[in-house]
């Protein structure tokens, strides 16, 4: 039976089957092990599925900032804690995840987006709103909890707890979320984007745990710029599509683009947010570096000024990064997101 069930799943790569082996029947299995049932079963429900309310989302994110910020006052009577196995461990499980999630992705959308085209693939439901799309964007916004031990990793270790990260990480997992009910189509480009990111920054910070020096740290930085610019350019191309073949049909635009409105306004304004503070990170830390000063305390922007002793943003040394992420399967709505 196992052997019928490699054979029947493993084959020469091709638009189908991106990677060879058609991964989605092992993740079927997988998921079953853990959760008693298939994904291809799986129906994001709001209010019945975990995690599917605003109120269960603002409690978690309310308990997140009252453990770090309450945990960074208790250790002020504590010496640093020397945690390098548990975030060697830490970043290796969240290093796989990723790239776990970013493979099952695109198995998903590579032939769809072969196929269909770009434009199908972001705006309609039958093209970025499919049934294990849906698994997977949960899945993604289940991780944005996980990745908030990043910040718990910092008070522990007596690390700064800067505005960019403590800020970063709670609006990741309310982004997913909003992206999740809000139905949109769209959203996959910043969740494959962010997964992306997140190979590489939690791999950086997985081998330097290991002792190991990497040179190329800077550019995580340069990364995460990259993914909110490109990301953005999809966010605001979906979103115009939607307001203009809704409300200002005169205008040029391609027609409809599925999502809510509050998705679309909300994704645009957090997405945003990161684009400038990142910018604002990145000149502070490197451009002035490189010139020999340091960040100037004078800027007015508290920001910058808290994110001076922010290595890279985003994981538990200062992790972090991006985005990523339905109401019950189905399409339907309007607007979009981001």
């Amino acid at each position: 039976m196992a052997l019928e069930f490699i054979q029947n799943n493993v084959s020469v790569p091709s638009i189908d089957r991106p990677f060879g082996i058609h991964l989605w029947p092992f993740f079927d299995k997988a998921f079953e092990l853990v959760v008693g049932y298939p994904a291809s079963e799986f129906q994001f429900v709001e209010g019945v599925t975990p995690m599917s309310t605003f109120k269960e989302t603002a409690i978690a994110l309310v308990i997140y900032y009252i453990i770090i910020f309450g945990g960074r006052e208790v250790m002020k009577f504590f010496q640093p804690l020397k945690l390098n196995t548990l975030f060697m461990i830490h970043n290796f499980y969240l290093t796989a995840i990723s790239g776990t999630l970013l493979v099952l992705f695109m198995e998903q959308l590579i032939p769809t987006v072969w196929r269909h085209g770009i434009y199908f693939t972001i705006c309609e439901h039958d093209g970025g709103w499919t049934q294990p799309l849906i698994v997977l964007y949960y899945l993604n916004y289940l991780t944005k909890y996980l990745e908030l031990i990043d910040t718990a990793f910092l008070f522990l270790k007596k690390k700064p707890l800067t505005f960019l990260h403590t800020y970063h990480h709670g609006a990741t997992a309310l982004l997913c979320y909003t992206q999740l009910i809000g139905l949109t189509a769209v959203q996959w480009v910043v969740i494959d984007l962010n997964l992306f990111v997140h190979v590489v920054m939690y791999w950086y910070y997985f081998q330097s745990a290991r002792g190991v020096r990497i040179w190329w740290k800077q550019w995580i930085t340069r990364l995460q710029i990259l993914q909110f610019i490109i990301g953005l350019g999809f966010i605001y191309f979906a979103s115009y599509t939607y307001f203009t073949s809704t409300y200002f049909q005169w205008m040029p635009n391609m027609g409809k683009c599925a999502g809510e409105e509050f998705a679309a306004f909300s994704g645009m304004a957090i997405i945003s947010s990161y684009l400038f503070l990142f910018i604002s990170f990145y000149i502070a830390t490197y451009q002035k570096a490189a010139k020999g000063n340091r960040p100037r305390r004078n800027t007015g922007k508290q920001a910058v000024i808290d994110m001076r002793n922010f290595e890279i943003p985003g994981n538990a040394e200062t992790n972090g990064a991006a985005v990523s992420s339905g109401r019950s399967n189905g399409p339907t709505t309007r607007s979009r997101k981001a």
